[in-house]
């Protein structure tokens, strides 16, 4: 937070506020905010315009209101996330690999100091139907992809996945429902947590390859 002492260089000197700001300016004062027990739905706007160091009115000048300002912080996390895990599986070959390595990567980021990665978990059960419908967008883009990479690594093995879409779905659900648990956990339990997610994940997959060679 910025002091009332503090002026900056664009500021009021009888306020200390900024005259003006960003977009990613505002979100990065939200996410200073958000923590084990506050998401971005209980946030007010005069919470983040303070944390930003602006007049309440100046927030108008980048985002409509706190839904607004809530999607948009939405988005950034699953952009952010689909990155870190998109370049987790590339680094990786191997169908097992993949699935650890995958699941490592989302643990690390949901224990990363940025917090994007608690807004997509927290605001898919407790924020508003615009924030679940934020946050369902987000899960289909990680579905969406996850479906490409695991038709392509069963593709190598000379296999096929029975219903791929669902089994995407599948994976995507379990392990964001699971970060969801993990975030009130202890970073101790993180090893634990990645072998049982991995896991579980492989016995999908193995399913789903089953299912595919009954299949007459």
């Amino acid at each position: 937070m910025i002091p009332h002492s503090e002026v900056s260089a664009d500021g009021d000197p009888s306020t200390g506020r900024k005259a003006s700001i960003s977009r990613e300016d505002l979100l990065a004062a939200a996410l200073k905010l958000i923590g084990p027990h506050r998401s971005v739905s209980t946030l007010s706007l005069r919470e983040v315009a303070r944390e930003a160091g602006i007049a309440p009115n100046s927030f108008y000048r980048q985002f409509r209101d706190m839904d607004e300002l809530a999607v948009a912080l939405i988005d950034l996390a699953g952009r952010s996330l689909r990155k870190v895990i998109g370049e987790a599986r590339q680094r990786i070959g191997s169908d097992k690999s993949i699935v650890r390595g995958s699941v490592s990567a989302f643990i690390e980021q949901l224990r990363a100091d940025d917090k994007l990665l608690h807004v997509l978990l927290r605001e898919g059960t407790v924020g508003s139907d615009a924030f679940k419908q934020a946050v369902d967008r987000e899960l289909e883009f990680f579905e969406e992809e996850l479906r490409i990479d695991l038709i392509r690594l069963a593709a190598a093995d000379g296999a096929t996945l029975h219903e791929p879409a669902l089994v995407s779905k599948a994976i995507t659900r379990l392990v964001f429902a699971m970060g969801a648990t993990a975030m009130d956990l202890p970073p101790e339990k993180d090893a634990e947590l990645i072998e049982q997610l991995s896991q579980m994940v492989r016995m999908i997959l193995t399913g789903s390859r089953a299912i595919s060679e009954e299949k007459p």
